[in-house]
């Protein structure tokens, strides 16, 4: 069995801490980390009793502490998971086994398999975001913000990571579809959480959102540029409609006539720029392919 370190962010989790560690240590599982985001409870103290090795994090916000983590860790498997009890750690041999059985370099835990303690917001949210990165880099997840985890020690170095939030799952995602990470996604239980969640619908959601809008550029240059391009064509229509109106009760205006011109050319030369750069990025991909396989056939 390869050596696998169960990495658990903490930030004031003392309800279920202790239970989280313990589950994972009747497994046979002892390496265990805790990153702790400075928690005022008494999370840390818990954790260490309870057998898991802490690290008090730098800075602030989950995708600090894990990037973090993934600097001490040099186990063969990473599993990663939340600490405040909704995720059940005996379910982890599901996220473990796709690696151990080289299905997969990256395994997400699919928390709507069996439907999952989701408010109806929160359920709506996902399903949104779920959308966006199907639409944007061709892969159809249905849980890219999953906290429950499976990495590849090799994975994690082929990923660059810079979200300091909640974004740090999403982009863990797209960055595994960039790099060419084999990704699978398996079924799991997802509790209702003990407590206040951390994560604020809206701000987080905004950051989610954004983070997958923007990683698309070098990715989907298509849907990059598409979103900007239809939305200034959608600004030039509505203008247009106006100007049309007033000009059958003779009114002419002619600025407003301008804005319209303006907002339409430039729309389609955005999605112009998207299908160029579309071009260019499938020639890379192209390119680094038939690269790959030279390589492979002089070894």
């Amino acid at each position: 069995m390869k050596d696998v370190c169960i990495l658990i962010p903490t930030l004031n989790e003392e309800e279920t801490i202790g239970e989280v560690i313990s589950s994972f240590k009747r497994q046979g599982f002892d390496n265990i980390l805790i990153i702790d985001g400075d928690s005022t409870d008494s999370t840390r103290e818990i954790a260490k009793r309870a057998g898991a090795r802490v690290v008090i994090q730098q800075g602030k916000g989950k995708g600090a502490a894990v990037r973090q983590a993934f600097e001490l860790i040099d186990s063969d498997i990473i599993v990663m998971i939340d600490g405040d009890g909704t995720y059940l750690p005996t379910e982890v041999q599901r996220l473990i086994e796709p690696i151990e059985k080289g299905e997969a370099e990256h395994v997400i835990g699919n928390r709507f398999a069996y439907g999952g303690a989701f408010a109806v917001l929160h359920r709506l949210g996902n399903w949104f975001l779920n959308k966006i990165f199907s639409i944007g880099y061709g892969l159809e997840l249905q849980d890219i913000l999953s906290g429950y985890r499976a990495f590849t020690k090799e994975a994690v170095k082929k990923m660059t990571l810079r979200k300091e939030g909640f974004e740090i799952e999403a982009e863990m995602t797209v960055e595994s579809v960039k790099r060419g990470i084999k990704l699978k996604e398996v079924p799991i239980s997802y509790r209702k959480r003990r407590g206040k969640s951390k994560l604020n619908f809206f701000r987080d959601g905004m950051r989610i959102t954004y983070t997958l809008y923007v990683l698309a550029r070098t990715h989907n240059p298509a849907f990059y540029f598409g979103i900007i391009g239809s939305t200034f064509i959608l600004i030039g229509v509505i203008t247009g409609i106006y100007v049309v109106y007033e000009w059958f009760n003779g009114i002419t205006r002619v600025p407003l006539t301008v804005f319209t011109s303006l907002m339409i050319i430039s729309g389609v030369q955005f999605l112009i720029f998207g299908l160029l750069g579309d071009l260019l990025v499938t020639l890379q991909r192209e390119m680094l392919e038939a690269l790959k396989g030279r390589g492979g056939k002089e070894g």
